[in-house]
C-alpha cells in the first residue's frame, strides 16, 4: 500500500480571481456605475445651476475677476434674455472699465429711457476675435433680441492688436478665437490643448468644472488645492457663494491728460487684411442669422490722442468701416469725439463720457427706431 504524505513544505496553489481589489463589481453594477456617471456628466452642470444663487440686479454686469467664465457668461445671458429686450455687447468700453457698474453705457441708457431696458453683456479685453467665439458658443441664447454691438478700432491699431504677428504672445481669451481656421500667427499652442479647448465648447461639464475651479477654488484643480488647504473642507468653499462686490480698484474718474498721458502715433493695420476687423463682420453676420435687430456702435474712440498722421489713417478707416455697413444695411452709429477731458485713455470713457455718449445715442433716430421699442 502506498502511503501519500503530504510536504508541509510544499506550496498550495490557489486561483485567484480578478486580483487582489477588495471590492469587486458584478457585470449589472458596472452598468448601474455607467450609467450614473454619464448622468452626472450631463446633468450637473444644470443642476448646480438650479442651487448655485445667481442675484444678478439692475446694471449687474460680470464681475471682474471672472471675466474668463465663460460658463458663467452663459448663465448670465440666459437671464439678461429673459429679463430685458436690449443687449450692450462689447469690451471693456461696455463693460465700463473706469467706472462703477451704475455709469456705463447700458446703465445711463436705461436712465434715460426710464425703465430697465437694456443688459450689460460687456467683458473685459472681449476683442472680437475672441466675441464671436463667445457669442458662437456661449451666448446660443442671444435670440431674437435688439443687440447693440461695439466695435473698438483700438484692436486694429497696431499688428500685435490685430493677432498678425508671428512671434507668439499671449493674448486675451484665447480659449474663444478660432482655433484652427482662420489660423491665427501669434497663436501656438499645441494642437491637442486647441482640440481639447474646441471639445469644451461643446460640453458643458467642463466649462462647469472651469467655472468651480475659478469661482470657489483659486483657479486650481482640486488635488493642487486641497494640498494647499489641508485642513478645509472642499465642499465648505462653495458655502460663500458667486462674488458680488464691485472692483472699486478700477474706478478711476479721471481723463488721459491728467494722468499725463501724451498723443500717440499708432500703426493702423490695413482694413481689407484686417483679422479682427474680418471677424467681426462675421459677428454681425452671426447676430443677423439668429433673428436678433443688430445695431453697431464704433467708438467711442478717443481721437484727441492721435497724432496728425495716425489721425489722418483713422479718418480713412472710419470712412471704410462705414461704406462696409451702409453696403450691408447696417444700422449703425459713429459718434464724434467726445470732449477731451471725458476719456480716460485711448478708447475707454469716463463717467461724464458714458452719459454724454448715452445721451448722443438717444437723440441719434437710427438708435431710436432700430433699438428702442
Amino acid at each position: 500500500m502506498t502511503n501519500h504524505h503530504k510536504n508541509p513544505n510544499e506550496t498550495k496553489e490557489y486561483s485567484v480571481l480578478y486580483g487582489s481589489n477588495s471590492i469587486r463589481l458584478s457585470g449589472s453594477e458596472w452598468i448601474a456605475v455607467t450609467i450614473l456617471c454619464i448622468g452626472f456628466f450631463f446633468f450637473a452642470p444644470t443642476f448646480w445651476g438650479h442651487i448655485e444663487q445667481f442675484k444678478a440686479g439692475p446694471d449687474y454686469r460680470l464681475p471682474y475677476a471672472l471675466g474668463s467664465d465663460y460658463w458663467l457668461y452663459h448663465r448670465n445671458c440666459q437671464r439678461a434674455c429673459s429679463e430685458v429686450k436690449s443687449l450692450v455687447v462689447g469690451d471693456s468700453v461696455i463693460w465700463g472699465h473706469y467706472v462703477s457698474k451704475e455709469n456705463t453705457l447700458a446703465s445711463d441708457l436705461n436712465k434715460i429711457i426710464g425703465r430697465n431696458e437694456f443688459a450689460n453683456l460687456g467683458v473685459d479685453g472681449f476683442h472680437p476675435a475672441a466675441l464671436l467665439g463667445l457669442l458662437k458658443y456661449y451666448g446660443r441664447n442671444i435670440k431674437g433680441k435688439n443687440v447693440l454691438i461695439q466695435l473698438n478700432p483700438l484692436w486694429m491699431s497696431s499688428q500685435k492688436h490685430d493677432l498678425q504677428t508671428d512671434k507668439e504672445f499671449r493674448f486675451n481669451h484665447p480659449k474663444l478665437v478660432p482655433q484652427f481656421d482662420p489660423k491665427i500667427p501669434c497663436y501656438k499652442d499645441s494642437f491637442s490643448k486647441r482640440l481639447l479647448i474646441a471639445v469644451e465648447r461643446h460640453l458643458s461639464f467642463l466649462s462647469w468644472t472651469s467655472h468651480l475651479r475659478m469661482v470657489y477654488y483659486d483657479n486650481l484643480d482640486m488635488p493642487t488645492w486641497t494640498l494647499e488647504h489641508p485642513y478645509t473642507c472642499p465642499f465648505k468653499a462653495v458655502l460663500a457663494g458667486l462674488p458680488t462686490a464691485e472692483n472699486l480698484d478700477l474706478v478711476e474718474n479721471i481723463s488721459w491728460t491728467e494722468k499725463g498721458v501724451t498723443k500717440q502715433d499708432f500703426d493702423w493695420v490695413e482694413l481689407e487684411s484686417s483679422l479682427q476687423w474680418n471677424l467681426f463682420r462675421q459677428i454681425v453676420e452671426l447676430l443677423r442669422e439668429r433673428d436678433n435687430n443688430v445695431f453697431v456702435l464704433v467708438g467711442p474712440f478717443n481721437e484727441h490722442i492721435l497724432k496728425t498722421k495716425s489721425f489722418n489713417v483713422y479718418q480713412e478707416m472710419k470712412c471704410k468701416i462705414e461704406k462696409w455697413l451702409q453696403q450691408n444695411k447696417a444700422a449703425y452709429y459713429i459718434p464724434p469725439p467726445l470732449p477731451s477731458e471725458f476719456y480716460r485713455d485711448a478708447s475707454h470713457p469716463i463717467a461724464e463720457g458714458y452719459a454724454l455718449l448715452a445721451k448722443q445715442l438717444y437723440e441719434n433716430q437710427s438708435f431710436r427706431s432700430s433699438i428702442i421699442p
